[in-house]
């Protein structure tokens, strides 16, 4: 069951990522949005920048402590760390901390996502170097060793995509992946 979700996803994240990726949208085809990034909110920001920052190797491009008045006259206290990839505009990561007050936990984990559960797609060109370090960073649980997979293309023909999946240390889902062929949109 785990494998055809992750599948389907996998596909279709290939078609729409490969179809964007590299590739500017003409001008007279834009649209007045852009999405910037994806932010989640994490337990402990330093042991989150171990798989980002350390074993992805994204680029932290702000890191700032955040307060605020409350209502009832404390101050809100959150740590907020924007990271990028190959563009610090789009496509970035952030992860917000909530020093105070704490925010409650997550009462349920699944052993595959459920309705409410994002999954980030990474695309990772030096997979096979990166992964031992992924794999081995405090509070990453593997759930898919990479495996090379085989995608109908949307115009005829098969890609090859060496595909992982793991949960980071506050549950969230990677499926971190290198494209072995051309992009999905490639005509060739």
């Amino acid at each position: 069951m785990i494998k055809k979700l992750i599948i389907t996803i996998t596909y279709v994240s290939i078609l729409i990522s490969s179809q964007i990726s590299a590739k500017a949208v003409a001008p007279d085809q834009q649209i007045p949005v852009d999405v910037r990034r994806t932010t989640f909110i994490v337990n402990d920001a330093e042991k989150s920048l171990k798989l980002y920052r350390d074993a992805l190797g994204l680029t932290v491009i702000y890191d700032q402590m955040i307060e605020s008045p409350m209502a009832n006259g404390e101050t809100r206290k959150r740590r907020l760390v924007l990271m990028r990839a190959n563009d610090d505009f789009i496509g970035a990561i952030g992860i917000l901390e909530y020093i105070h007050p704490l925010k409650p936990q997550r009462k349920e984990s699944f052993d595959e996502p459920v309705p409410g559960d994002p999954i980030v797609v990474i695309n990772a060109t030096d997979l096979e170097t990166r992964w031992e370090k992924v794999a081995a960073t405090p509070g990453v649980t593997v759930i898919e060793e990479p495996e090379v997979i085989t995608y109908p293309r949307a115009n005829g023909g098969k890609i090859s995509v060496m595909q992982t999946m793991v949960r980071d240390a506050d549950g969230y889902w990677l499926e971190i992946n290198k494209i072995m062929d051309k992009p999905a949109s490639d005509k060739d």
